[in-house]
């Protein structure tokens, strides 16, 4: 008797799998704030960013210190959207590519940036200011409709407490000292809610005591909040008593505690000794 050979129909092709929506998130940066790597930023054949690489943990507060032109201010810009980098990556909270968005839209997703000449409304009222600063529309048509609520009154006691200005909500703006109108601007920022604020030098031009009130509040602040100060005063960042970062020509010249990168011999050539 024949055998007939009996055909084995063939195992279906499983479908290929579908990408998933979003790439999983390197380890090196699954858990930073900020991750800047191998950011590079050009003018005109000068290199203000040279291959930076910076990384900012959640809840963290770091002092950026270094000579005029060690890129400081660049790196802030690349940050905030003001200035793409030529190269590298630049991520926030993680899988946020901030590279690939512009200048409002990284604001919105919560980074502040106060520049060192204090910008308030001088003709407005300390609260005044906070309240047209508050999370969400405050001006144009929106603001003709506004009206005051307990939320938005509460968030402003809050801030005004934490800004040192209780007694002076009622003044103008244009009355308060230098130094109260950098904790003013350093409020109109916490309005906004960022998860993390980038600080220009604070404390140029403040006198020694409201110095040593800057350090404090900007202390009470990164209970909360995550800050990045750049400072020149040695002394208020040894206030501040936190990670140190010291750029030159546009990369990372030393990093740690105030007393070990005081203490490298390349920060005092070209930074401290001069």
């Amino acid at each position: 008797m024949t055998e007939i050979p009996v055909k084995i129909p063939a195992e279906p092709k499983s479908a290929p799998k579908a990408p998933p929506k979003h790439a999983p998130v390197p380890s090196a940066r699954k858990d930073t704030l900020l991750y800047l790597d191998g950011v590079s930023r050009s003018f005109d054949g000068f290199k203000a960013i040279n291959e930076l690489s910076f990384v900012l943990m959640k809840g963290e507060m770091r002092a950026i210190i270094g000579p005029n032109g060690a890129g400081k201010t660049t790196m802030m810009d690349i940050i905030t959207g003001k200035t793409r980098p030529d190269k590298g990556d630049v991520f926030f909270m993680g899988d946020v590519d901030l590279t690939k968005h512009d200048e409002p839209t990284i604001a919105q997703m919560g980074i502040g940036r106060k520049f060192q000449k204090p910008t308030v409304f001088e003709t407005q009222t300390v609260a005044d200011n906070l309240l047209l600063s508050l999370k969400g529309e405050r001006r144009g048509i929106p603001a003709l409709f506004y009206r005051s609520n307990k939320p938005d009154r509460q968030r402003i006691d809050e801030i005004l407490e934490v800004i040192r200005l209780e007694r002076r909500r009622n003044e103008l703006a244009a009355f308060l000292s230098h130094g109260q109108k950098q904790w003013l601007e350093i409020g109109m920022l916490l309005a906004q809610d960022p998860k993390l604020l980038l600080v220009d030098e604070p404390v140029a031009g403040m006198t020694d005591a409201e110095t040593e009130e800057t350090a404090r509040l900007l202390r009470d602040i990164a209970v909360d909040h995550s800050v990045v100060v750049v400072e020149h005063d040695m002394g208020f960042v040894r206030d501040l008593g936190v990670k140190v970062t010291c750029l030159h020509e546009g990369h990372v010249l030393s990093e740690g505690s105030l007393d070990h990168v005081s203490a490298d011999p390349q920060v005092i050539e070209v930074y401290l000794g001069r």
